[in-house]
C-alpha cells in the first residue's frame, strides 16, 4: 500500500498555454511525453463500493495496463490523502495485495457483481519540480473527458503530487503558481465526477454544512474546521459557478464568503491580528467581485418578479424590468470573466495553505471552547442591542447595520450550536433567520430602489415605472418593518439559550 498526497486544482482550458508557459512549469524536468490515459471504473450497479468509499479502475498507459484500488479520499482545499493499491492488471481482478482487511472484504464480496460504470480518456503531461531542498513533487497535467453512456463532461486540471516534503509544499507550489494563472482548488475526483454523471445527477448549490465544532476541542482547533467548511462551500460553489452562471451558485459562493469572514473575526482573539487584518480584507474583496450580480438577481427576484406576475403590471415596469435583466446578463457573465482569472482561486489557496499552517499557543491550548464561544456570543448579543435601540425609528442606515450585527450573531449561533442544549439553541437560530429574512426585505427595498431611480433618470416612462414598483413595495415594506423591529428587540432581550447572557 502507498498513501497519495496531492493537490487538485483545475482551470479552463483557455488557461493551458500560460500554465506551461509558466516560469516554474518551464524549469521544471519533463516525464518523457505526453502519455494518453485511458480509465474504466467498476462497481456493482447498486454502488456499494462507492458507499464504501473505494474506487476500482483499471488503466491502459499505452501497453501496459494497472489495476488500482483507492480508499476513502479527505480533501479540503484541494488536498487529499488517501490509500492506494496499484499492481498489473491481466485481465481478471486480483484483490490479494489490498492488505486493508476491510477494502479486500468489500472488494471480494463484490468481485462477482462488477461492472463498468464510466470511463476517464485523457492526456497527461508529467513535470518533475524540486522548488527547494528536500521537496520533490510532480506535476500533472490532464486534459481529456469522463463519459457515462451519452453523457460527457470535460476534464482539465493539474495535481501536484508529493513526492517528498510537507503537504504545506504543496499549497507553496500552488500559490506561486496562481499569482498569475486562474487556478482554483477542487475537491471532486475524476471518481467523483463520473459517479454523478452515471448517476445523472446535476450539480446543486452546496449550501451551509452543519457545525463540526466539539466540547473537547481548543478554539483554534474549532476555528480550523469551521474555516475549512466554509472555504469547501465558497470552493465547490465556484466550480459549479464557473460552467453554470446560475444564482443560487453565486448567492452560495457568497455565503461561504461571508461565514468565513465571521469564523476569522469570531476567532480573533485566538489568531495573529496580522493574518485576521489581512484575511478580513482578502475575503471581503472576493465577496465584492459577485456582489453586483446577487444584488441585481435579488433585485429582480424580490422586487420585480410579483410585480410582473400581477395581470395589472404597467408597462413602464416591464420596460424598466428589461434594463435590469440586462444589468443582471452582464454581471452574471463579469463574474464568469472573474472565475476564469486568478483572483478567486489565488485566495483559496492562499487561505486554505495558511488555515492549514496556523499554530496554537499554550493558552489556546488550554482554553474551553464553550467559555469562549459563550463570550463571542454574548458580545455580539450585546452589539446587536446596541444597534437595535438605534434603528427603533426606522432610519435605514441603522436598520442595515442591525441586519449585518444579527447576521454575524446567527452565524456565531450556528458555529457554535454543538455546545449548547440543542432545542433552545435551534429555535433561537430559527427565530433571529426569520428576523434577519424580514430586515433583508428592508434593506432589497432600500438598495433597489435607488438603483431603479438610478437607471430611470432622464426617461419619463422608466421613472413612471420606479415609481410604481417603489409605491408597490411601500406600503408591505412599512407592514414589515412595524412588526419585524419590536419583535427583535423580544428576541435580543430574552434569556439566550448559551447561558449567562445579560
Amino acid at each position: 500500500m502507498s498513501t497519495e498526497v496531492e493537490l487538485k486544482l483545475s482551470l479552463p482550458p483557455s488557461a493551458l498555454a500560460a500554465l506551461k508557459r509558466h516560469p516554474i512549469v518551464r524549469a521544471a524536468v519533463r516525464e518523457g511525453r505526453a502519455q494518453a490515459l485511458a480509465n474504466t471504473y467498476f462497481d456493482t450497479p447498486e454502488m456499494v463500493l462507492s458507499a464504501r468509499r473505494i474506487a476500482l479502475r483499471t488503466r491502459r498507459q499505452g501497453r501496459r495496463w494497472l489495476q488500482t484500488v483507492k480508499g476513502y479520499r479527505a480533501s479540503t482545499g484541494g488536498l487529499s490523502s488517501r490509500p492506494e493499491w496499484e499492481q498489473p492488471y491481466l485481465g481478471a481482478f486480483d484483490f490479494s495485495q489490498v492488505d486493508d482487511d476491510d477494502t479486500r472484504t468489500a472488494l471480494e464480496d463484490t468481485a462477482d457483481d462488477l461492472t463498468p460504470l464510466f470511463t476517464t480518456d485523457f492526456r497527461r503531461d508529467t513535470r518533475r519540480i524540486t522548488p527547494s531542498d528536500g521537496v520533490e513533487v510532480l506535476l500533472m497535467i490532464d486534459q481529456g473527458e469522463i463519459r457515462s453512456g451519452d453523457q460527457v463532461e470535460p476534464i482539465c486540471e493539474v495535481e501536484l503530487e508529493l513526492v517528498h516534503g510537507r503537504a504545506q509544499d504543496l499549497y507553496d507550489l500552488a500559490g506561486a503558481l496562481a499569482q498569475s494563472l486562474p487556478l482554483r482548488p477542487e475537491d471532486d475526483s475524476k471518481a467523483e465526477r463520473g459517479l454523478r454523471l452515471y448517476r445523472g445527477e446535476v450539480r446543486r448549490p452546496v449550501r451551509a454544512s452543519a457545525s463540526p465544532v466539539l466540547p473537547e476541542q481548543s478554539p483554534l482547533e474549532a476555528f480550523r474546521l469551521i474555516a475549512l467548511a466554509c472555504l469547501a462551500q465558497w470552493q465547490r460553489n465556484a466550480s459549479a459557478a464557473a460552467n453554470d452562471a446560475s444564482p443560487e451558485f453565486i448567492h452560495q459562493m457568497r455565503v461561504g464568503l461571508r461565514r468565513l469572514r465571521s469564523a476569522v473575526k469570531l476567532f480573533g482573539p485566538t489568531l495573529p491580528a496580522e493574518w485576521v487584518t489581512h484575511w478580513s480584507g482578502e475575503l471581503a474583496a472576493a465577496a465584492d467581485e459577485l456582489g453586483e450580480a446577487r444584488d441585481i438577481d435579488v433585485l429582480h427576484g424580490e422586487l420585480l418578479e410579483p410585480i410582473l406576475t400581477d395581470e395589472s403590471c404597467p408597462d413602464s415596469v416591464r420596460r424598466l424590468a428589461e434594463h435590469v435583466i440586462a444589468a443582471r446578463d452582464a454581471a452574471r457573465r463579469q463574474v464568469r470573466a472573474r472565475l476564469d482569472g486568478p483572483g478567486q482561486g489565488r485566495r483559496m489557496i492562499g487561505v486554505a495553505a495558511e488555515i492549514a499552517a496556523l499554530r496554537g499557543n499554550p493558552l489556546d491550548a488550554s482554553a474551553d471552547i464553550t467559555t469562549f464561544a459563550r463570550l463571542q456570543l454574548t458580545a455580539l448579543r450585546k452589539q446587536s442591542r446596541k444597534r437595535w435601540s438605534k434603528a427603533r425609528d426606522g432610519v435605514p442606515e441603522a436598520v442595515h447595520d442591525l441586519r449585518i450585527s444579527l447576521k454575524r450573531l446567527r452565524y456565531a449561533i450556528e458555529f457554535f450550536e454543538p455546545l449548547f442544549p440543542p432545542g433552545r439553541v435551534r429555535r433561537f437560530r430559527k427565530t433571529m433567520a426569520v428576523a434577519q429574512e424580514d430586515l433583508g426585505y428592508l434593506n432589497d427595498i432600500e438598495v433597489g430602489n435607488q438603483r431603479l431611480a438610478g437607471w430611470a433618470e432622464g426617461d419619463p416612462e422608466l421613472e413612471q415605472g420606479a415609481a410604481f414598483v417603489a409605491g408597490w413595495h411601500g406600503a408591505l415594506g412599512r407592514k414589515v418593518r412595524r412588526r419585524i423591529l419590536p419583535e427583535t428587540g423580544e428576541l435580543l432581550e430574552a434569556a439566550p439559550p448559551w447561558g449567562k447572557g445579560r
